[in-house]
């Protein structure tokens, strides 16, 4: 895999100029096999690396004290794995693998680095973790106070986004590829409690499903279902430094 998936994801922003390509080239020489099911960051254990995720799909959470999981973000190709971790000596979070994965991994002193030699890029890894940190607002409120069908709606909306912006063929249907355990994880309901919102959501025509994939059929009924936002969209980036 050529070039830089994590340049891939901010062009779509803002247009590159080729220095910053060949740097964010460079951030992602080095790659790494995660294979499904495995652990690449541990919550509470020490460790100084970076990712960026190149293929794949990859979950952020932490463990409860009942031992319950809350699954956090689901992570998409593009994406920076490990920076809630930068200011801390240990990790905040567990970082698993949902599926066969590619990482390219580099240490805090890289990234330091290109924040020095180019702002504009440190200003864009500050608008995503804004974004993060917004959706995950979205999230805490829909826990709180909004129905289980909503979350899980909303939950179905945010993947497809996600999808849809590093995989240009994706429309309205997309393979899930998340078990009901782990929609349950992300939403707070239990998987027979997913299986059932997910039920209704077919049986209201808003959706469809067939061999694991899931195909959006009322979009505009689901957004208004789900109270959803896409936080990807409507930003406001013209303050950004020049390159």
């Amino acid at each position: 895999m050529a070039g830089s998936c994590f340049a891939e994801v901010l062009s779509e922003l803002v247009d590159l100029t080729q220095g910053e390509r060949t740097a964010l080239e460079n951030l992602e020489e080095r790659q790494r096999n995660v294979r499904r099911g495995a652990i690449l960051q541990r919550e509470n254990e020490t460790g100084g690396e970076l990712y960026i995720l190149r293929k794949g799909l990859m979950m952020s959470y932490v463990l409860l004290d009942d031992g319950s999981r809350q699954i956090l973000r689901f992570l998409f190709p593009g994406d920076m794995l490990g920076v809630s971790g930068l200011i801390y000596r240990e990790a905040p979070e567990t970082l698993c693998a949902l599926s066969d994965c590619v990482v390219s991994p580099f240490d805090r002193g890289q990234l330091a680095q290109l924040i020095i030699s180019h702002p504009r890029i440190s200003a864009m890894i500050l608008v995503y973790c804004q974004i993060e940190r917004v959706s995950l607002t979205d999230r805490l409120a829909a826990l709180g106070r909004t129905s289980a069908k909503a979350r899980v709606a909303a939950l179905l909306l945010e993947l497809r986004n996600r999808l849809r912006a590093t995989d240009k063929s994706v429309e309205d249907d997309f393979t899930l590829g998340l078990t009901q355990e782990e929609v349950g994880d992300a939403t707070g309901l239990t998987a027979v409690h997913v299986n059932r919102m997910l039920r209704q959501l077919e049986e209201e025509g808003l959706i469809a499903r067939e061999n694991g994939r899931v195909t959006l059929l009322d979009e505009n009924s689901l957004c208004r279902a789900a109270n959803y936002v896409n936080r990807f969209e409507r930003l406001d980036l013209g303050w950004l430094p020049r390159p």
